[in-house]
């Protein structure tokens, strides 16, 4: 009769498990799989005990249990070593956990007063998920025949509870599909794509901290892409070296079991980011959270680089918007404006940057300088000068070695086949990037417009100035409104005092046998051109302008300060100097005529400057340059100087001199002329001569025997006079 009772109830048991096993997997939760079998066991076994247990780490953790009290669960999380160390791998009795008096887990069922449990592990092949408590309070024999059916019971149990755990993952993915679909879309800023993947990766797996970050190929480093989920305390730049195993930069790239989980972002086999969580609330990252990161990582990746592409897209379609606009904005400072303040002030805006623009000179011609004052300028023309020396090339820009803290680049501007200036523009330490390169290409093309523009108001300008000036240097003035209206044109006051100048070229010996007449006169002409440019940079109160074949200034007198002899003799050196500048093999003198004190006058000051500048070509042509005023009888003389009688006239007078000289130590014809110079006086003519006053007056004496004179005569000392002026005029050259 036993044995039947024990064959009925073995049968029942095992139908039980067997029913049971089957409800399992349909279930699609973990907790409506376990609470499901502790609810089936309490109502089949009627036992005052049922429980699951779950492995969590190195814990053991209450999972779903009925019957037991409020002390019982206090006592968890239990240290798994702390309990017997076989009640996760097989079934085990009351009896054999007793044993092991150390199990603190028999101690908390003893204090339930459990007279009778049996435990049955929860594992498949290679997940242990637990075991299960079954307990009475009063005694029960327990079959051994039945160990075999709950442990298998406990295989169909771990089989449930992955296939729920899949089955809350695959739901949890759908889930996240559709998060991701509603709440992200195509269109979306990167900052927002980022915002929403971190805040989903922080709340899925319980972490304090989620990021991002973005793998920037130009820099080789992987960057931070704000915002963050948490306060992040990682750096937000990582740099690759050499090694490419990204795990060696994120140490727990999909690895689990730690305080910090990574997953990467790939996209097409290349990987364009990482996923980034750490500071989980509970417990080290699992297998679990690993997922989510997962499904976020395959979802997002194509997303977050879409939406990097159209940020990158959106942003140079607005920059080339705006250089549309400042492309407006230059072009009509060049329609309004004649100056390049407007110009450079617009690009200094554009680029945020610094900007100085030079003339082919290196003379600073308008800047707008980005956060610095007027004291950083000769910094730019020492960088920028530095630079041009350094490069033969000017055609390409060239990057200068960094001075006093300043990096600057320099763009030669060119147009019409010449070179118009140079543009400068603080770089720091960027790249040129394709916008700022267009950029540059644009000003360029608008500082050669405006270069261009200037020379042809100045070419008009000229024409209409060479007109005006050939109708002032009249001798009799037609129509004098028309001439003041000119002069205001050029903001030119007539009626203050000015000078007369007239000025010549006159090309080295080579240059004349080597060219014609009229390649000549095109040298002379582009040499007088680069002395015009330099001659209004020098000084703009200056009218330069052409009479006919002649060269003209036009000086207020006010410049000479009462030193006109300091101020001429400074300007006639500065013209050598541009002269050898521009390395031509030629001369420049100077006439300056008298000083103008009503409009009639120019003609007349004009007409000295001419007689002048024919008197320093023979007379004075080592000096340069000559004041009318200063030339008394050379002026009356210059007339007379080719004529027949001046030749009888000088040859009369100081031939014999000139003849008896020839061939001997004793120079007559010096002598007598230094004489006169000193006005007879003996005692200044010999110290001159560095000779003694006996021998100065035996030369005396040969002169007047030569010339049968009386050199004390007056009449006789102003024709000798007279007659070196003509030799000075005609027969030095001679």
């Amino acid at each position: 009769m036993e044995i039947k009772k024990r064959d009925e109830l073995i049968k029942r048991v095992e139908n039980h498990l067997r029913m049971t096993a089957r409800q399992l997997v349909k279930f699609d939760t973990e907790e409506e799989t376990l609470q499901y079998l502790i609810d089936s066991f309490r109502s089949e076994l009627a036992c005052d005990f049922v429980g699951i247990i779950l492995k969590d780490g190195e814990n053991l953790v209450p999972g779903v249990t009925s019957g037991a009290s409020v002390s019982f669960f206090s006592k968890f999380p239990l240290y798994i070593n702390n309990c017997s160390s076989e009640i996760l791998t097989r079934a085990l009795t009351y009896e054999e956990i007793k044993r092991n008096e150390s199990c603190e887990l028999s101690h908390l069922l003893k204090k339930e007063i459990m007279s009778t449990w049996f435990t049955v592990p929860i594992k498949e092949e290679r997940n242990s998920y637990g075991f299960c408590i079954i307990g009475f309070m009063n005694s029960v024999a327990l079959l051994k025949e039945m160990e075999p059916l709950f442990v298998e019971f406990g295989k169909d149990v771990a089989v449930a509870i992955s296939l729920a755990k899949r089955k809350e993952v695959q739901k949890k993915q759908i889930q996240g599909a559709k998060w991701i679909s509603e709440n992200i879309s195509l269109n979306s800023s990167i900052e927002k794509v980022v915002e929403k993947i971190v805040e989903r990766a922080g709340k899925g797996t319980n972490s304090k901290v989620a990021c991002i970050y973005l793998y920037n190929e130009q820099e080789n480093c992987f960057i931070y892409q704000p915002p963050c989920y948490g306060e992040m305390s990682q750096s937000k730049r990582i740099e690759i070296d050499d090694n490419n195993i990204l795990k060696e930069y994120f140490p727990f790239l999909e690895t689990t079991g730690g305080n910090q989980l990574s997953v990467p972002l790939v996209l097409e086999l290349k990987t364009i980011g990482v996923l980034h969580v750490e500071n989980k609330t509970k417990g080290v990252f699992i297998e679990e959270d690993l997922e989510i990161l997962e499904l976020l990582s395959n979802h997002v990746a194509a997303m977050l680089e879409n939406a990097r592409l159209y940020n990158i897209e959106k942003y140079h379609k607005n920059r080339l918007h705006s250089l549309l606009d400042y492309q407006h904005a230059l072009v009509k400072e060049t329609v309004e404006a004649d100056h390049f303040e407007g110009i450079t002030k617009t690009l200094s805006t554009l680029f945020t940057k610094s900007v100085v623009l030079f003339d082919r000179f290196m003379r600073p011609i308008a800047y707008n300088l980005w956060e610095k004052d007027e004291a950083d300028l000769p910094t730019f023309l020492e960088n920028a000068t530095y630079a041009i020396v350094q490069r033969k090339n000017r055609e390409l820009p060239f990057m200068l070695e960094p001075r006093q803290n300043m990096n600057v680049e320099t763009f030669p501007i060119n147009g019409g086949g010449d070179l118009l200036g140079y543009l400068v523009i603080e770089m720091g330490n960027e790249n040129i990037d394709d916008f700022l390169k267009l950029g540059i290409d644009l000003s360029l093309n608008i500082y050669s417009l405006q270069f261009m523009k200037q020379k042809l108001v100045f070419d008009t300008k000229e024409q209409v100035k060479d007109s005006f000036i050939n109708k002032l240097l009249v001798e009799e003035i037609k129509d004098q409104e028309s001439i003041i209206q000119y002069a205001n044109l050029f903001k030119w006051d007539l009626f203050d005092q000015h000078r007369v100048v007239v000025l010549s070229i006159l090309l080295d010996d080579r240059d004349s046998l080597e060219c014609n007449i009229l390649e000549q006169e095109a040298k002379k002409s582009l040499l007088w051109e680069h002395l015009k440019k330099q001659i209004r940079i020098f000084d703009q109160d200056m009218i330069v302008a052409t009479n006919k074949e002649e060269y003209i200034l036009i000086v207020p007198t006010v410049k000479e300060k009462k030193k006109p002899k300091v101020y001429w003799s400074t300007l006639y050196q500065q013209l050598k100097e541009w002269m050898k500048g521009e390395k031509a093999l030629s001369t420049i003198f100077m006439g300056i005529g008298g000083k103008t004190e009503k409009l009639e006058d120019y003609y007349t000051c004009y007409q000295q400057g001419v007689q002048t500048l024919s008197v320093v070509n023979q007379r004075f042509k080592d000096l340069g340059f000559a004041f009318f005023e200063e030339l008394g009888a050379y002026t009356l003389l210059n007339d007379l100087r080719d004529s027949a009688s001046s030749t009888l006239f000088v040859n009369k007078h100081l031939g014999p001199l000139i003849n008896y000289s020839k061939g001997k130590n004793m120079d007559l014809f010096q002598t007598l002329r230094i004489f006169l110079y000193h006005n007879g006086s003996i005692k200044e003519t010999s110290e001159e001569l560095f000779i003694h006053r006996s021998s100065l007056l035996y030369r005396l004496e040969k002169i007047e025997s030569l010339l049968e004179v009386d050199l004390h005569y007056s009449e006789h000392r102003f024709n000798f006079m007279l007659a070196y002026k003509l030799y000075d005029l005609y027969y030095s050259n001679a």
